[in-house]
């Protein structure tokens, strides 16, 4: 879970749809642990003075609960890897497989899926189960993009290593 935090799915910084994703993740929670998968939680630091997801704030909550024996590991860098402890847990767990959900698509999401990649694991990353904002256009004359289309260049970008279920309940932990 990477990410997902009150300040990015609640109030005027929540992305798109927020409350279906968060009941989709909550659905796809709920399911991985009843068949006993180990959950991480990466909760984002939020650094930036603006930042909605700022530490201590109520935005840098985690917007599901984390249940019993899960881990949550704080970050200040996009890959979730980086700087984390998040290898050294996954390996513990014997996990090689990694299936990445969260926000932002394009940022955190693709990033922590790059550093899975670089270490070997298989990384899963249902289409359902990440999101992000969209992008608005520029003095510049670059235009808007969609979140939707957003997230669909993230997973492009990590090219045909990554696999893409379409749904939270195409994917299965084996």
């Amino acid at each position: 879970m990477v990410d997902v935090q009150r300040g990015l799915v609640e109030g005027e910084a929540a992305v798109p749809d927020a409350d279906t994703f968060v009941a989709g993740l909550a659905a796809f929670l709920e399911r991985a642990r009843l068949d006993g998968v180990p959950i991480v939680h990466l909760q984002d630091e939020g650094t930036a003075p603006d930042s909605p997801i700022r530490r201590g704030t109520e935005g840098w909550e985690l917007a599901l609960a984390v249940g019993s024996g899960e881990v949550v590991l704080s970050k200040s860098d996009d890959d979730g890897f980086r700087g984390t402890g998040l290898h050294d847990t996954l390996q513990a767990r014997g996990a090689d497989r990694l299936i990445v959900v969260g926000i932002q698509s394009e940022m955190c999401v693709a990033a922590t899926a790059r550093g899975a990649l670089d270490r070997g694991y298989t990384v899963v990353m249902p289409r359902e189960g990440h999101t992000t904002y969209d992008v608005p256009d520029d003095d510049a004359g670059g235009p808007a993009v969609p979140a939707a289309l957003v997230a669909r260049v993230a997973e492009w970008s990590l090219g045909d290593a990554v696999e893409l279920p379409q749904t939270l309940d195409d994917v299965t932990w084996s």
